[in-house]
């Protein structure tokens, strides 16, 4: 089970980096979701896996004992899917709104929208 966790760990993390490298900012978006839900994964292996097992105390035991489930780790990945999903939100908006402005997701065109746009600014600042 962790081996078969682990690998799809490592799957998401290479994946999200791959798309991280890529020039369309879709993939961008992909990528960051992916990345997010790696470290949530993460979090999770980190919190020892006992299925079936409460972070409960039993009531005459002093403190916990045997197999249990950390709850901290699982307090962080809620957190985490919050952050993230405001995240993924606010840059599939920032997204459109340049795609709407540029007419392309590619990461390279922003640069070529961006120098004609300054250059014209400068020819009327002189001129007028």
């Amino acid at each position: 089970m962790s081996l078969i966790l682990a690998l799809t760990l490592g799957i998401l993390y290479a994946a999200g980096f791959y798309l991280l490298l890529r020039r369309s900012m879709v993939k961008l978006i992909i990528g960051i979701i992916l990345l997010a839900h790696a470290i949530n994964l993460l979090l999770f292996l980190m919190g020892r896996l006992a299925p079936g097992a409460a972070p409960l105390i039993d009531a005459g035991a002093k403190q916990l004992t045997g197999n249990y489930a950390d709850p901290l780790p699982q307090a962080l990945i809620l957190t985490a899917i919050v952050i993230g999903f405001g995240l993924q939100i606010f840059a599939i908006v920032l997204i459109r709104k340049v795609y709407q402005a540029v007419h392309s997701d590619d990461t390279a065109n922003l640069r070529e929208e961006e120098e004609p746009a300054v250059s014209a600014r400068s020819e009327k600042e002189h001129v007028g």
